[in-house]
């Protein structure tokens, strides 16, 4: 509480010192964390991996919950002026398995969605790219959490190889199935890209504040998991101060 109560001051005092304190306090948190959190992530994963134990899989969720929780606890102590107004069913809880769709405008929507999921929805993961796998420490998370990780074919290596034609849909069907005995909230950002004006203008949008929809993300989802879903969560996210 100390340590809000000073960067409140220094907010209030000197907005950009304060803004700039927050932003660099906040990066070197949660570069500490990741450093931190990332050898045990690697070390459990890989049991997992090669053995497909049930206890290296509660230790990799679990380190990657302390990794989230912590970087939730900068989020509450350096951002002093925060207005958060979250609704959510009374029977949503954390052992549940949720599709959650979303819109999207900004690069820190999914770090908002881990904040406001902590200690109400399971962990969240989304659709990702496989090249992904490559980014040193993150990658391997995201294989490691079970993350749905996509191989896109491109239209020339399909026309070089028929083979390739439909696999990338086998394997997300694969990926989400590696879900299906766990509590998982899987997002779906279900216009494919963050929201700009001039994206809007240029996909003639019926919406103000949307982009069209692209249902793929979703059907795959629903076609691999959808015996297993409790639930379909809607969720608008708004800046009413402006995009970040």
């Amino acid at each position: 509480m100390r340590l809000k109560s000073i960067v409140q001051k220094l907010h209030e005092r000197a907005p950009k010192l304060g803004k700039a304190a927050s932003l660099t306090t906040a990066t070197g948190v949660i570069t500490f964390n990741s450093i931190l959190a990332g050898p045990p992530v690697w070390i459990m994963g890989a049991a997992k991996a090669f053995t497909g134990a049930a206890i290296a899989d509660k230790a990799v969720i679990d380190v990657t919950n302390y990794w989230i929780n912590s970087n939730n606890a900068v989020i509450d102590n350096i951002l002093p002026r925060k207005d958060w107004r979250i609704s959510l069913p009374d029977d949503v809880h954390t052992d549940g398995q949720y599709l959650l769709i979303s819109n999207h405008q900004s690069w820190v929507d999914t770090s908002i969605m881990q904040y406001i999921s902590e200690k109400r929805l399971p962990l969240t993961r989304f659709f990702t790219k496989f090249e992904l796998i490559y980014i040193p420490v993150i990658g391997q998370a995201f294989y490691f959490l079970d993350f749905p990780m996509m191989r896109r074919h491109s239209k020339e290596a399909i026309a070089k190889n028929p083979a390739l034609k439909g696999k990338d849909i086998e394997e997300a069907k694969r990926a989400c199935a590696l879900l299906k005995d766990k509590p998982f909230t899987l997002l779906n950002y279900l216009e494919g890209t963050r929201f700009t004006p001039s994206k809007r203008d240029k996909q003639n949008s019926p919406y103000k504040h949307l982009l069209k929809p692209r249902a793929g993300g979703l059907s795959l989802a629903l076609s691999a998991l959808g015996s297993e879903i409790d639930g379909i969560l809607d969720m608008t996210i708004v800046y009413p101060d402006g995009i970040p």
